[in-house]
């Protein structure tokens, strides 16, 4: 996929996220969502931090917009009570399906456009309708074309010149 593509794949989830009926997130947000729902935990806001280059406080900011929205929880790790473990909830998961299948559907959505346009300019190539120019056409010859008639008495035909005998 080239970037043009990818810009145009995401302008038209994030239009269809804006129309969905949910959670407004931001792109801060989001990541922090989509990251501790697909890659293998625990956890914290430290390792969240660290992952995403942000700092710990901007980590909390948006885990507190989460856990409002219901979509991630933070619970105290009992191995290290310093520590606090940051889940998904089953509304978390909920709406990151929603996501994905806007991905989908926009995907197939722009792949079927595309070929929808390549079938569109190869037919305006085929042989069927390409109509001809000067230069594929038969040269013209400035000379009439006599063609040899049949004579209406002898039924024979007449090669065109004088009707005398020679």
């Amino acid at each position: 996929m080239d970037r043009a593509t990818a810009l145009a794949l995401l302008k038209d989830v994030l239009a269809e996220t804006v129309r969905a009926d949910g959670p407004d997130l931001n792109v801060r947000q989001a990541a922090i969502l989509l990251r501790v729902s697909l890659e293998p935990g625990p956890h914290t806001v430290r390792g969240l931090a660290e992952a995403l280059s942000l700092g710990k406080p901007a980590v909390s900011r948006a885990l507190d917009a989460l856990s409002g929205l219901g979509l991630a929880t933070r619970m105290p790790d009992e191995t290290d009570r310093r520590s606090v473990l940051v889940q998904t909830t089953d509304r978390g998961h909920a709406v990151l399906a929603g996501l994905g299948d806007r991905v989908i559907a926009c995907e197939r959505a722009n792949a079927a456009a595309v070929q929808k346009a390549a079938a569109a300019q190869s037919a305006q190539k085929s042989p069927d309708n390409i109509k001809p120019t000067a230069s594929s056409q038969p040269p013209v010859s400035s000379k009439p074309v006599v063609q040899p008639s049949a004579s209406p008495s002898t039924g024979q035909r007449d090669a065109g010149s004088s009707s005398h005998a020679l």
